[in-house]
């Protein structure tokens, strides 16, 4: 997203991590090792993002140029792209559903489907409120739109099933951004944190928080404010797990490690 304003209560539901267990169930905490770094270009307003067959798949921001493109892993070369028209569009969450890629605008409330093979477009659709991500579990596309809420879509008519709200220890957490599903949970950023969080995907309870403080390293680093972590990717043969963030020169594949921290909301 662009770098907007927070409310009061945005800002009371931003996430703390403590080492001490709170009265609530305890949420635990997770770090990670990096097992490898790979080029991410330093232009990519990264907005979505998923891996299949070998190839990174990125959805771009801000105005007046977004774009999707297929990427190699490995180089971060772009093999091919396409930039959203018009230039009014800004380019939010993807998800590829049987040979389609589907794409969410930020605030015009279109969305586009593509062939995944030629990046061609095929149709648009509308739905209500904001885009932010994508994600899909092999029978739903999951949706973000920057509330508490999720989405649940039916992959053919792109209209809303269901929708749930997360929570940690009961209580609301908004701007979850980039998604990804893995291993029968929803992983989502929170937006201008450095955490990720691990979602139940019937309750909407949040199981897990994975602190990422310190992935990109201070010299790569642009210093301006809403180059934050967003973009997260996984390779469910492989079971490895990708995270970049916007305009970073990195991407990195992680790996999770137990911590004796919990998570709690702060604020009252």
């Amino acid at each position: 997203m662009i770098l907007r304003t927070l409310s009061a209560a945005g800002l009371a539901l931003l996430i703390a991590l403590s080492i001490t267990p709170s009265a609530s169930a305890a949420v635990p905490v997770y770090g990670y090792q990096i097992v490898h770094t790979y080029p991410h270009d330093r232009k990519a307003f990264t907005e979505g993002l998923f891996y299949l067959n070998g190839y990174l798949y990125e959805s771009t921001g801000p105005y007046p140029r977004s774009q999707i493109r297929k990427e190699e892993l490995t180089t971060a070369k772009v093999v091919q792209s396409r930039d959203l028209t018009p230039a009014t569009l800004f380019g939010e969450g993807i998800v590829n559903w049987k040979g389609h890629l589907i794409q969410l605008t930020w605030q015009t409330r279109i969305g586009f489907v593509y062939d995944l093979a030629t990046l061609k477009p095929r149709r648009r659709f509308t739905y209500p409120g904001e885009g932010w991500a994508l994600t899909q579990n092999d029978h739903e596309l999951i949706m973000s739109d920057g509330t508490p809420d999720i989405r649940f879509l039916n992959p053919e008519s792109l209209k809303e099933t269901h929708r749930i709200t997360v929570t940690l220890n009961g209580r609301p957490v908004d701007r979850l951004n980039e998604l990804e599903w893995v291993k029968g949970e929803i992983l989502a950023n929170v937006w201008m944190s450095n955490d990720i969080v691990r979602i139940n995907p019937t309750t909407g309870v949040i199981d897990g928080v994975i602190d990422l403080t310190g992935l990109l390293p201070a010299s790569d680093q642009s210093g301006v404010t809403d180059d934050v972590l967003n973009g997260i990717a996984y390779d469910s043969k492989a079971d490895r797990l990708f995270v970049t963030g916007k305009r970073w020169p990195k991407l990195f594949e992680i790996r999770l490690v137990k911590t004796d921290r919990v998570a709690e909301v702060s604020g009252g």
